[in-house]
């Protein structure tokens, strides 16, 4: 089978899961207000550093007893600063349907060695029984897993009288879906997922409940000094007042704010979940009308709109060996990245074999539209070459 090659390429082709794309319009330009070489600690440093926490708590509407930091490391740095310092006091249920849930239980049982632990597992493309989770327990999960295109679909699950902590990976979901904060007493997340901010930076969100715990629990294990949420047995509140624990860099620091400017101009966070729930739709009327492809997350009620996974349902790419459906998905996302009309669409290492197409609230519909007829392009190229 070929196909004519389409002659309209996406403005912008980044479709990448991580950095994502900027928000639309972005130049180097909006960063010259940045406070580079200047202190962190200085008033202008400290100033911009409290404008980008104080922004987000308003965007997402944190409530104000919940504290807000900027932390080292990205999104893994902010989710291991959570659990070493807040697991072990309390059995705990670990939550993995992909890679990223996958690494945080390899951290809780083989790092920590924690013994009273559950894993609640399920294949990519579906979701772990959150009915079975113990809320006696303290509950680690992503809300949206980057690498398998599932999201959990609501925050009735989280039992509101929970004895245990709800520790939250949000770094694909926030700023895209409606994340219910009374419920969850840890979220994380980084700058360079649906804000299209820059990498290295973390944020860390703590309920009352979780600063509770920092001050009655004390874990057992050394604590690396980037990890430190206490001094003396007392929450390290100036953290969460702008003192960061390590140097961040204030160009993206600026970079961030004039994320979160951009995501007030386009209707807050509902504006910007409008924004990604209709790239998904552009996305699920493409598959709607195509027999060769379909979401690996086949229920609708669990598929994220963020980081939209798809996979190859043709029965010529079903009947190939694994190596070899593996090189098909991989020639066509290559094949799209030569020809400049989407980039770093392929799946994850260890997902099923497919593509990937990040559908967050800075990637424009219109670009989106334009890549579909590449997506019929590339797939006729490979079911030429490997049917």
């Amino acid at each position: 089978m070929t196909m004519t090659k389409p002659s309209l390429r996406p403005a912008r082709p980044d479709f990448s899961s991580g950095p994502c794309a900027k928000r639309p319009g972005w130049t180097p330009e909006v960063l010259k207000d940045a406070a580079v070489g200047r202190s962190h600690r200085s008033k202008l440093g400290k100033k911009k550093i409290v404008e980008a926490v104080d922004r987000t708590r308003a965007i997402l509407g944190i409530p104000a007893d919940y504290r807000i930091a900027i932390v080292p490391a990205s999104d893994t740095g902010a989710v291991e600063m959570a659990l070493w310092s807040l697991l072990g006091a309390r059995p705990v249920d670990m939550l993995t349907w992909e890679s990223f849930g996958e690494g945080w239980v390899t951290d809780v049982v083989k790092q920590l060695k924690l013994k009273d632990t559950r894993t609640l597992k399920a294949p990519y493309g579906q979701i772990a029984d959150l009915k079975a989770v113990d809320w006696t327990h303290d509950v680690v999960f992503t809300w949206n897993g980057t690498t398998s295109g599932v999201k959990v679909p609501n925050g009735d699950w989280i039992a509101g009288d929970r004895q245990g902590l709800a520790i939250c990976d949000a770094t694909s979901a926030v700023f895209a879906m409606d994340l219910p904060w009374a419920k969850l007493d840890v979220v994380t997340w980084s700058w360079q997922k649906v804000m299209g901010g820059e990498g290295a930076h973390g944020m860390l969100v703590l309920s009352p409940r979780a600063i509770e715990r920092l001050e009655s629990y004390t874990p057992a294990w050394p604590m690396p000094k980037i990890f430190r949420l206490t001094s003396g047995g007392k929450f390290s509140e100036a953290i969460f007042k702008g003192d960061t624990i390590n140097t961040p860099s204030l160009l993206c620091i600026e970079d961030a704010i004039d994320g979160l400017k951009w995501g007030e101009s386009v209707g807050g966070l509902k504006g910007l979940m409008a924004r990604s729930e209709g790239n998904l739709g552009v996305l699920e009327k493409f598959v709607e009308s195509r027999a060769w492809a379909a979401f690996l997350a086949a229920d609708k009620a669990i598929r994220s709109n963020t980081s939209v996974c798809l996979v190859i349902k043709a029965p010529w790419f079903t009947a190939l060996p694994a190596d070899k459906q593996a090189a098909a998905a991989k020639k066509m996302g290559d094949l799209l990245e030569s020809e400049k009309a989407g980039y770093d669409v392929g799946s994850y290492r260890d997902a099923p074999p497919g593509l990937r197409i990040w559908c967050g609230a800075t990637v424009e519909k219109a670009d989106l539209e334009a890549l579909l007829p590449w997506l019929d392009w590339a797939y006729a190229e490979i079911e030429r070459d490997f049917s």
